[in-house]
């Protein structure tokens, strides 16, 4: 058999929703509005944080991280797509899909563990208050996000190697609307033991990692409010980790509800269109998650826009 850089496949075609020509205004338009409006979200989190000092605190400090990766989730996606509706072509170039599916595996990754540091975060301020800033200290902080960074790159840079291995023979149409790393084992018509292995492996160990990890702090959070004995600091507790339990349920039961019903039901469309709650939906909605919520978010909003904080 022919090895994976000697088969010819230069291209790809994403096939994304399969919609009919009259549908495509309808569908550009759509993910038009939800991407401007991620983009923009999350964009004002970051220049709120960075513009009032009385966010500089660490939870703030991995929200703006958050905001910046969900940023970049959705730019690794929806661009290419777009553009495909536009131009009326579903083509994408071998080193465009293999480029794509190295950032999109990077940033998906390091919305993971950004939520797991944020939760992390929130266990250490609801049940170490009095050891809270020793603890998260700025040097902590930083280290935490590097470590994401780095844990992600590496794992973006193996599943890449592997699939860089692989041979495309003449099936070359991808049934979702990007380059997604099951997508295109599947597509392989060489052995591709090791690369389910090793996909397998680095899910269990990098994306059930840190779901245990929130698991525990979230354990520990409902433990220590539960002591709490007043219905103020019970409500005060809780709502000091309401946003983020919502981002967290959000992105969690989606993704995996796509991969498990991908798995009972084989439907390579469905799963296009499921792959959107947390590819596009999940990102775009962070920010309103955040904003509603949040006391101090608002406040700082009030402050940039020149409206009198009460």
């Amino acid at each position: 058999m022919q090895s994976g850089n000697d088969t010819r496949i230069s291209e790809f075609l994403l096939l994304g929703f399969s919609e009919g020509p009259e549908q495509q205004p309808l569908v550009f338009g759509l993910f038009l509005s939800m991407y401007l409006i991620t983009v923009l979200g999350n964009l004002l989190i970051i220049l709120v944080v960075v513009s009032d000092s009385h966010l500089y605190t660490p939870m703030y400090f991995f929200l703006s991280n958050l905001s910046f990766a969900d940023i970049c989730f959705t730019s690794t996606t929806i661009p290419k797509m777009l553009w495909n509706i536009q131009a009326q072509s579903k083509v994408i170039t071998y080193a465009d899909c293999i480029t794509q599916m190295y950032f999109f595996i990077i940033f998906s990754g390091l919305d993971i563990y950004l939520l797991a540091v944020m939760a992390y975060d929130l266990f250490v301020a609801i049940c170490h208050p009095l050891q809270y800033m020793v603890i998260m200290n700025p040097w902590l902080c930083g280290l935490l996000v590097l470590v994401s960074w780095l844990t992600s790159v590496s794992h973006s840079l193996l599943q890449t190697s592997m699939v860089l291995r692989l041979s495309f023979c003449t099936e070359v149409e991808i049934p979702h609307f990007f380059c997604e790393l099951n997508q295109m084992i599947q597509l392989a018509c060489s052995d591709t033991f090791l690369n389910y292995m090793v996909m397998y492996f680095a899910a269990m160990l990098l994306a059930g990692g840190p779901l245990s990890g929130i698991l525990y702090s979230y354990s520990k959070i409902v433990s220590s409010i539960h002591r709490i004995s007043s219905a103020k600091g019970k409500y005060k507790a809780f709502s000091t980790c309401a946003s983020h339990l919502s981002v967290v349920s959000l992105f969690f039961c989606t993704s995996l509800g796509v991969y498990l019903s991908s798995a009972v039901t084989q439907s390579s469309h469905s799963g296009a269109v499921a792959s959107v709650m947390y590819t596009v939906v999940t990102p775009m909605l962070n920010p309103f998650i955040y904003s509603l919520r949040n006391r101090d978010i608002k406040r700082a909003l009030k402050r940039i826009i020149g409206v009198p904080v009460m």
